[in-house]
């Protein structure tokens, strides 16, 4: 068994100051592959702002209301909430602040909302392979994955091409790559109808302040700039704190592990807009501390982008050598079955798989068809 990483480890009740007026509280998760959320409560003189509170629902509010209790704020006190990406574990406990106590929300331009269930149906939060062996994962004749449908752009030319990435539901129609669309297994099933009660009450606020790149923000007493980060999702934005030399990373960088990368986006190449977000923060000059949504803060954020950049090359190596072994065009299928071990095949894996084939073939390193039937096959060469 894999030892437990620190994005997986339960939800502390410590309140921490990781940065000058910065305080970190975890918020308890279930999660595949994550057991806590961190939000980052940001001080000035009007109260504070919250960075990603939480997944929906009433656990994650009285997590809330402890977690500001210790840190002498009440609910009251938060005039912004900002929300790093559109997953419902960092906007969950958005709505509250808004409705109850009228806070401003920050988000990305390109920002959706989607239902509290889309973490369960639609979207991973983390890579396949960070995983642990304890996980809970899906059988061959049981693939019930989450995967993304994103919803954020319809007009995307490479739907034409090789198949809608956002408009066909995973439950209600055939994947990207071709072929019947998986069936959730009965846990899966159980949690979706969890989640939907759970997103019932939840009526989503408005966006009240839409950023984008280049912003600047003034945050615990000082400006922040906005650095959109595409890649885990199109509309993910960190914030980079120059003057402390902080930066709030969301799930762009982690400690650990590396954040899913589908291959279902409003991005032709997911995977190249990734690597891109991972060379632009990874240039900023002076930053001494990265604050994530999970795990442990961490100071060196050029080596970890360069790490999680090798950690992808190494799987597209793999995918070469995979087609050299099969000898003719494969399924995304038949190369997630390669690249994985088959305790987590199903179509978390081959969302994974197709991002990086298609990485490929806009590198011009894969060709790409379907057949009679509908189904990709790729071939590197």
């Amino acid at each position: 068994m894999k030892p437990k990483r620190q994005e997986q480890e339960t939800a502390s009740t410590e309140v921490a100051e990781v940065a000058p007026n910065i305080l970190r509280m975890q918020l308890p998760i279930r999660l595949p592959g994550l057991g806590h959320v961190n939000m980052y409560a940001l001080l000035d003189k009007n109260g504070a702002a919250l960075i990603d509170p939480g997944l929906p629902g009433p656990v994650t509010w009285q997590a809330i209301q402890h977690r500001l209790r210790q840190a002498q704020l009440l609910p009251k006190d938060i005039h912004t909430v900002l929300i790093t990406h559109s997953h419902p574990d960092h906007f969950g406990g958005a709505q509250r602040f808004v409705k109850e106590f009228g806070a401003t929300v920050v988000a990305h331009r390109s920002f959706r909302f989607g239902l509290a269930k889309s973490i369960v149906e639609n979207q991973p939060e983390i890579s396949v392979d960070d995983l642990s062996d304890g996980e809970p994962t899906i059988a061959p004749n049981d693939r019930a994955e989450m995967t993304e449908r994103g919803g954020h752009h319809h007009g995307d030319k490479h739907a034409h091409s090789h198949g809608s990435s956002e408009g066909a539901g995973w439950w209600g129609g055939p994947t990207p790559w071709g072929g019947s669309p998986p069936r959730p297994s009965f846990r899966h099933r159980l949690l979706r109808r969890v989640y939907r009660v759970l997103g019932r009450g939840m009526n989503v606020p408005k966006i009240t302040h839409p950023v984008e790149q280049g912003d600047l923000i003034e945050l615990a007493g000082r400006e922040m700039f906005v650095q959109h980060t595409p890649g885990h999702t199109p509309d993910h934005f960190c914030l980079h704190d120059p003057e402390a030399g902080v930066f709030i990373a969301g799930d762009h960088v982690l400690p650990t592990i590396t954040p899913h990368i589908s291959g279902i986006s409003s991005s032709e190449d997911p995977l190249l807009s990734f690597f891109n977000s991972l060379d632009r923060v990874g240039e900023l000059p002076g930053i001494k501390q990265v604050l994530p949504a999970h795990g442990h803060p961490f100071s060196d954020l050029q080596a970890r982008t360069v790490a999680i950049k090798e950690h992808h090359y190494e799987r597209l190596e793999r995918i070469h050598e995979i087609s050299r072994e099969f000898g003719r065009p494969a399924s995304v299928r038949e190369y997630s079955q390669h690249l994985f071990r088959r305790r987590s095949w199903g179509s978390m894996a081959e969302s994974e798989t197709y991002a990086h084939l298609e990485h490929l073939r806009h590198a011009g390193s894969a060709q790409g068809h379907r057949d009679k039937r509908g189904v990709l096959y790729f071939e590197t060469g």
